[in-house]
């Protein structure tokens, strides 16, 4: 492809994407499709010689599409918003095309700068204390963009493993590094993402998951009850690992609480993962819910979440980047620049060598929309969610199981798991809406999160109506009256789903009660995506509240 043809076909494409998003709406949100489906309709090697344009456009319409689930669909409501506006494609199509590798301030000057710039310019429209800021020459902070959360929680736990082992060593000096890590014990609560525990793998250190209150917020008496064990025990506290809106339910850890304890022990490094709700703190309304940030030795937020960047873009700030870089620098000669004393190499502050020009996406973003434009985006979604929850209020058979503070609201029937279970399963079965779970404290809840840039009271009363009427079939279908009364429930009830499609659509695994009992024995911590473990005989389960150790694989 020539440039007069990539013109061309450059022109199509943008087309192909306006009428893609124009007609979303009349799409089945979910693809119906089976695992694997894929394989047979495409060649087993790759072609020898190329092929015309044409081709491949057919081949991703009649075999691509059909598989894609729309997350951009009016009607989806599932995990959290996956960012998408058009001066962010726009910004990574320019970043795609100037494809530099900014790994450091000499291999693209503007990549490293305008990032550290924009990174100011977000931490002070959210009202990150000063400290996290690097637009002054004798500034220690900074920030910096990432691939994901998972990436910042990473490096911030490796960064003050460092710092730990580094303690230590002054009291041991002969003993060798990895000897420390068996006493080194992070914490986070059981309503925390599911990559804490990763990184605490990778880590090789002692992760130890908290009860949280029975509002999901992890407290600060909860926390210094087990640091004191901990250490009597003579085990280490290095990482305390916060969150500002938990991914099953958007709870909120107490840092006011937390931060002074953390402070009381020399080696604590507090982090704050604010993935989607820290988004919100760009509205002044929304920062009591970020009290005690001040305490935090970094804070991550994801503009890919909730501010229309696409993804992926991940914002993490540090309060010392050089606690941070100096876990991470490796510094052969091919990569060092004569500049490299004056200006902020990036490949020092996370995992991979090579950086895209993820910096471009956010300052378009920015400029677009401003501060105010954004603000308004925010304040719609979450609007939205308050007015989906009193309109479920409304319907006495359904109750709320979360404060809704942000874009996501936490329902469920007044009824047993598995008959929620089967409501959610009915709903994402019939393409309509689409949804996802969790278990959020013992119970199995449905989450509904405001997703469309410019959702509107329709999109939620609409599925307010789709949910209302779903459940009265699943209702229907476990009324114990007479077989008169059971048909005159009328034609729209569907067939009931074997058991199968229901664990498939309500993204449940069914276990044995000793499978299950050990796998909540181990960690509870929630991701979004995998599947909910359920005892296969319907019969009822201990609750296991003691806290829980996850040691090092």
């Amino acid at each position: 492809m020539n440039i007069d043809e990539f013109q061309l076909r450059g022109k199509e494409m943008i087309e192909y994407i306006c009428e893609y998003l124009r007609t979303l709406e009349g799409k089945r949100v979910t693809a119906n499709v089976d695992p694997g489906y894929l394989r047979p309709m495409l060649p087993k090697e790759a072609p020898a010689k190329g092929e015309s344009w044409d081709a491949i456009m057919r081949d991703v319409d009649s075999k691509i599409m059909p598989g894609i689930t729309h997350w951009q669909h009016p009607r989806f409501h599932a995990y959290f918003p996956a960012g998408n506006s058009f001066p962010s494609i726009l910004g990574d199509m320019l970043s795609d095309a100037i494809g530099c590798i900014g790994f450091s301030w000499a291999s693209s000057p503007a990549c490293t700068e305008l990032e550290t710039i924009v990174l100011d310019w977000y931490a002070k429209a959210i009202d990150l204390p000063p400290e996290f800021l690097a637009e002054h020459k004798s500034s220690k902070g900074g920030g910096v963009i990432q691939g994901s959360a998972s990436e910042c929680i990473l490096v911030t736990m490796l960064a003050a493993r460092t710092q730990a082992i580094r303690t230590l060593k002054e009291q041991d000096p002969n003993t060798e590094d990895s000897a420390f890590l068996p006493r080194l014990v992070a914490y986070c609560s059981t309503e925390a993402h599911s990559c804490v525990e990763k990184a605490a793998m990778i880590g090789l250190v002692k992760l130890r998951v908290l009860e949280p209150d029975e509002k999901g917020s992890l407290r600060g008496k909860r926390l210094e009850s087990a640091i004191r064990e901990d250490v009597s025990n003579g085990l280490v506290p290095f990482f305390v690992s916060t969150t500002l809106g938990t991914t099953g339910s958007c709870s909120f850890d107490n840092l006011v609480e937390i931060g002074p304890i953390c402070k009381l022990y020399p080696n604590i490094w507090l982090h704050v993962d604010g993935a989607y709700a820290g988004n919100a703190f760009i509205c002044p309304e929304m920062r009591p819910f970020m009290a005690g940030i001040e305490h935090a030795d970094s804070f991550n937020t994801n503009p890919n979440k909730w501010l229309l960047v696409n993804f992926d873009c991940s914002c993490l700030w540090v309060r010392d980047r050089v606690k941070l870089t100096s876990a991470l620098v490796v510094n052969p000669l091919y990569l060092q620049h004569a500049k490299s004393g004056e200006s902020i190499d990036y490949r020092h502050w996370g995992i991979p060598l090579s950086r895209r020009f993820r910096a471009l996406k956010l300052w378009f973003v920015m400029r677009s929309y401003g501060i105010t434009g954004l603000q308004k985006y925010i304040r719609n979604h979450i609007r939205l969610a308050r007015r989906f929850e009193t309109l479920m209020r409304r319907d006495k058979r359904f109750e709320i199981t979360n404060d809704v503070r942000v874009g996501l609201v936490c329902f469920r029937l007044k009824e047993s798991d598995e008959i929620n279970q089967e409501l959610l399963a009915n709903i994402n079965a019939s393409g309509r809406l689409h949804m996802i779970p969790a278990r959020v404290m013992g119970k199995y809840i449905l989450r509904f999160c405001v997703i469309k840039e410019n959702a509107t009271e329709d999109d939620i009363d609409y599925a307010v109506d789709v949910i209302e009427e779903h459940a009265t079939e699943v209702m229907l279908a476990h009324y114990e009256g007479t077989e008169d009364e059971f048909r005159a429930k009328g034609p729209k009830s569907p067939a009931a789903l074997d058991k199968k499609l229901v664990r498939k659509f309500s993204f449940t695994r069914s276990v044995t009660r000793d499978v299950y009992k050990r796998s909540i024995s181990k960690s509870s911590l929630h991701d979004g995506a995998t599947p909910i473990m359920v005892v296969d005989d319907n019969s009822q389960v201990d609750t296991i509240e003691e806290d829980v150790f996850c040691n090092s694989r």
